[in-house]
């Protein structure tokens, strides 16, 4: 099992001290804190993408290569990459590229995000967000699954004869986690496709999310993927540990005042009660993650927000510290005890390179020649297959 932390690029006053960082300092601050991530033993750094004030990470992709660049184990992905308002093929190629850079450490959660205005930004229509996002990602998927793609829809306009660039690492795209918080559509399309699904598991009752997480489970099985517990699915949640307990209430209890994602109507023990904010000591955070196996059944992968709503840096990376030397290494020996022999073990580049090849030698796509009009022949590979050319459109 995967346990990591992920962010929402939020750019918050302190409501300690009155002090708002600059988005120069959030973003230096996002780096070091994925690096603390790597360094404490975490196997999942996740950022969002938001292209409005006050959060900063309009181009998570850019974060995630250079952050890449500066550790060796940790998977980095995205908590939202906004399938309605991106191209796919932009997508397609971006995250390839940052997947070859990260040495196959990328994976992807696909979203529809929160924020309104951005589909007009984007020159969307708020109206086809559903119907965006299942397109678009039909054709992401065969933009990394295809050497050549020929494609018509509804959204953008058609493909003849494409070919997105660079192919994915080892021919074997990015895994593809689709996250959604009340859409059994989005649930049905990554459970069509055998991909992961991703409830984000915050702000809402205990156990609100689970039928969403059962029906995609069902349909993964339906779809001959595999059983419904051999499904792959990631949580979200929070967490703030202390030592002692109330000292965990005690310093977090201004921030969760001051946040205006929290209903506060109820208290921050009421929060941390009903829903699955959790805080308190390390074992109190153990003991609430066990309750989320508990509810959900076998998962993949456990992130927590740990870094919002005017956390220094200094207090982020302290709670790294507890979270990777007192509760993580816990929760893997309790979640491994408790585990059922049939559950699937969480995706990475490697287990899925050997799922496809085996022990043989996973394939390299080597470009044909150019033959000066930018592109390479019938084929654009060498070992392209010979029944399905290269359609290149007539330039006229």
């Amino acid at each position: 099992m995967q346990f990591g932390i992920f962010a929402v690029s939020d750019i918050t006053q302190d409501p300690t001290t009155g002090y708002t960082p600059s988005e120069a300092e959030r973003i230096e601050a996002s780096v070091k804190i994925a690096v603390k991530a790597e360094e404490v033993g975490l196997d999942v750094f996740a950022m969002g993408e938001h292209h409005n004030a006050p959060f900063f990470s309009s181009s998570p992709v850019t974060l995630l290569a250079h952050i890449a660049a500066l550790t060796h184990r940790i998977i980095l992905s995205t908590s939202t990459t906004l399938i309605t308002t991106n191209d796919p093929v932009r997508i397609a190629e971006e995250y390839a590229m940052a997947q070859h850079l990260a040495k196959g450490r990328l994976d992807i959660t696909l979203g529809r995000g929160n924020t309104v205005p951005v589909y007009p930004w984007f020159g969307k229509d708020i109206r086809q967000g559903l119907p965006l996002a299942l397109e678009n990602y039909n054709l992401l998927h065969r933009l990394w699954s295809e050497d050549v793609v020929d494609w018509e829809g509804t959204f953008r306009t058609p493909l003849q004869g494409f070919t997105s660039t660079p192919r994915p690492l080892d021919d074997v795209a990015p895994f593809v986690w689709h996250g959604s918080i009340r859409t059994p559509e989005i649930a049905e399309q990554a459970a069509y496709y055998g991909n992961g699904f991703f409830a984000n598991n915050l702000f809402a009752p205990n156990g609100h999310f689970k039928p969403l997480v059962d029906f995609y489970r069902k349909r993964f099985a339906h779809y001959g993927h595999g059983t419904e517990e051999q499904a792959i699915v990631g949580l979200g949640g929070q967490a703030f540990i202390a030592h002692r307990s109330q000292d965990a209430f005690d310093a977090y209890r201004p921030y969760f005042n001051s946040a205006p994602v929290y209903d506060h109507s109820n208290s921050l023990e009421q929060w941390a009660e009903a829903s699955p904010l959790s805080v308190g000591s390390p074992q109190q955070i153990i003991d609430k993650t066990l309750e989320f196996r508990d509810m959900f059944g076998d998962y993949q992968r456990q992130l927590w927000l740990m870094d919002h709503a005017g956390l220094p840096l200094g207090m982020v990376l302290d709670q790294l510290e507890l979270l990777g030397s007192e509760v993580v290494p816990v929760l893997r020996k309790e979640m491994a005890a408790r585990r059922s022999p049939g559950a699937a073990e969480a995706p990475t580049h490697e287990s899925r390179v050997r799922a496809k090849y085996g022990d043989a030698e996973p394939r390299q796509p080597r470009p044909n020649a150019n033959r000066g009009d930018n592109v390479t022949g019938t084929s654009p590979y060498q070992d392209s297959d010979p029944e399905r050319p290269a359609n290149y459109p007539v330039l006229l």
